[in-house]
């Protein structure tokens, strides 16, 4: 890991003025992904999986029925647009391709050609080769639980969405890092994808381990009164806004329940629909959190107070050129700017993982 990013310190350590939550405290790590060229032997987001040669890349054996959606892009060409937007700039100058990105882009072209020269109507692509969303080293997120001699999680979608919940299947492989001898140097691509947003940017990472309290919505009724009590907070001589004494609850929702952005472990960030446990289809235990994949790091507004303290400054300048808005270094956008939630069982990490947007 190349760099630092740190958690600003909360505004209230909240189990000193609540006890009673000091028990619902959970372990998580902050991902922090940022712009970069990961390898296949890297932690990342978006970037080469360490895929061994000798096994076959995962597909997505559903049925991919096209609804012309006004958006049909290689995830080439979603990143070469992306190239273009991040040279806007406000004097109204047009951007334009370096001769690689010329040559990339007409390398494309020509590869798609290949699946359409038939013309309309667009044929449908089945099975869907899968494409990297993130890859994990146990040495660099030692929350992670692998089964066995695991110490490497991959984790791939199908940028399709899928009914009924419309959202990318997903697929998640442990393995041993040392067992990969022979690297698969060119994985299959899916030739579209339904949403620019199901296209990762190549990602390093930063892991941050923190302390997470839950969401609101998983806090018990009593609890919940107990943290609307606006004479706790004062007598606890907590620097809180006075203008949260109508609502503290909002206080700690906003800045001190669970982070946002990518992490490992931690308390699950509902909000689409209230709290709703997942069980292991083998076993019936209750899941837990492994992976979150967001749409932004930091929410706007007072949520900024979350971006790292070495990013504050981006963080509150505001406005931000096309494509470069600092709290979404991924380009990763899952459904209404929601979060992809995925559940493994927490005694066989082996059986089939679950997942769920919020």
């Amino acid at each position: 890991m190349g760099f630092v990013r740190t958690t600003p310190p909360r505004p209230v350590e909240v189990a000193a003025v609540f006890p009673e939550l000091a028990p619902l405290a959970r372990p998580a790590v902050r991902l922090h992904p940022r712009p970069g060229s990961p390898s296949v032997r890297d932690s990342s987001v978006g970037g080469p999986l360490l895929w061994p040669a000798q096994e076959p890349w995962p597909h997505c054996e559903d049925a991919h029925l096209h609804v012309d959606t006004g958006f049909r892009q290689s995830p080439t060409e979603v990143r070469l647009q992306r190239r273009l937007q991040s040279r806007w700039r406000p004097d109204g100058r047009p951007p334009r391709f370096t001769p690689e990105e010329e040559a990339l882009k007409e390398r494309n072209a020509a590869w798609l050609a290949e699946r359409f020269d038939a013309g309309p109507p667009w044929p449908s692509e089945c099975p869907v080769p899968m494409a990297p969303v993130a890859q994990l080293f146990l040495r660099d997120i030692p929350l992670l639980r692998p089964p066995g001699q695991a110490d490497l999680l991959q984790f791939l979608w199908c940028p399709y969405e899928h009914e009924p919940d419309a959202k990318p299947a997903t697929a998640l492989f442990w393995r041993a890092a040392a067992d990969v001898v022979d690297v698969l140097a060119t994985p299959p691509e899916p030739y579209e994808a339904d949403w620019p947003g199901y296209v990762p940017e190549p990602c390093v990472l930063a892991p941050e381990a923190i302390t997470e309290y839950p969401s609101s919505l998983d806090l018990s009724p009593e609890l919940e009164e107990t943290l609307a009590d606006w004479s706790r907070w004062q007598a606890a001589g907590a620097g809180v806004d006075g203008s949260y004494a109508e609502s503290p609850c909002d206080f700690y929702s906003i800045h001190l329940g669970n982070a946002p952005g990518w992490k490992v472990g931690g308390w699950p960030p509902w909000g689409r629909t209230d709290p709703n446990p997942r069980y292991c289809a083998v076993c019936q235990v209750q899941m837990v959190p492994l992976l979150t994949v967001a749409s932004w790091e930091w929410d706007g507004g007072e949520g900024h107070s979350w971006a790292p303290e070495e990013d504050q400054a981006a963080a509150l300048a505001g406005s931000h050129y096309a494509g470069q808005d600092p709290s979404q270094p991924t380009k990763v956008e899952v459904g209404s700017a929601d979060n992809l939630q995925i559940y493994v069982c927490p005694t066989s990490p082996e059986h089939p993982h679950t997942d769920l947007v919020q």
